[in-house]
């Protein structure tokens, strides 16, 4: 095994693959948490929009990854925090940051880990009452959020920093706050990881 396939390794003191075999459904798959660091990993091998992560991520007030698996190999990382979007963090929303899908996982995996870790993030987080979620409308449909019971509400228009009507954040408090799908650059601006709108997707978990 390289050392880009060693990464997904769910217990690296047990070898991978033990059986040989491959997830044929994803009713297979065991969901349970990670670390961040290997999260942002997978995702950056992984996730086709959005590679890459900010490291304040894995501490962002309600924050927690969960992964999904099959004989100790990973094939879906999910990255939780509490909402980037200040005017959506009431303390009860929890924001799906990233979902990266292993080209080789079975059909919907997505879905399906959605749906448990909904459950798994009632019981983590008593204090959560709404789940959300960001899809780049360019890219995706949206189904998995329709297939696991999600609901599409507000559609955020695109709008690079840098142009009169919105400039780049300044201080680390609007740094914090700016809309995820950013990423930092040499300069003191910050460039897209994706050039698309946004529809915002949610779901009531009590």
């Amino acid at each position: 095994m390289n050392r880009a396939e060693s990464i997904r390794v769910m217990h690296p003191l047990f070898q991978a693959g033990e059986g040989g075999s491959t997830p044929t459904s994803a009713l297979s798959l065991v969901v349970d948490t990670l670390d961040f660091e290997t999260a942002a990993k997978l995702n950056a091998a992984w996730h086709s929009v959005l590679p890459e992560m900010d490291k304040g991520s894995g501490k962002r007030g309600m924050a927690v990854c969960y992964c999904a698996y099959f004989d100790n190999l990973i094939y879906a990382v999910a990255i939780w925090s509490s909402p980037v979007n200040q005017t959506v963090d009431d303390g009860k929303t929890i924001e799906l940051r990233r979902l990266a899908i292993a080209p080789d996982a079975p059909k919907n995996t997505a879905s399906r880990m959605l749906a448990i870790m909904a459950r798994l993030l009632k019981v983590r987080f008593p204090q959560c009452e709404r789940l959300i979620s960001y899809q780049a409308t360019a890219v995706h449909a949206g189904t998995i959020y329709k297939a696991a019971g999600w609901t599409a509400t507000s559609l955020t228009k695109f709008s690079p920093w840098g142009t009169r009507k919105r400039r780049p954040p300044r201080s680390a408090k609007q740094r914090a706050a700016a809309i995820d799908g950013y990423v930092n650059t040499p300069s003191t601006r910050r460039h897209p990881q994706v050039v698309s709108d946004k529809q915002r997707w949610e779901r009531q978990i009590r």
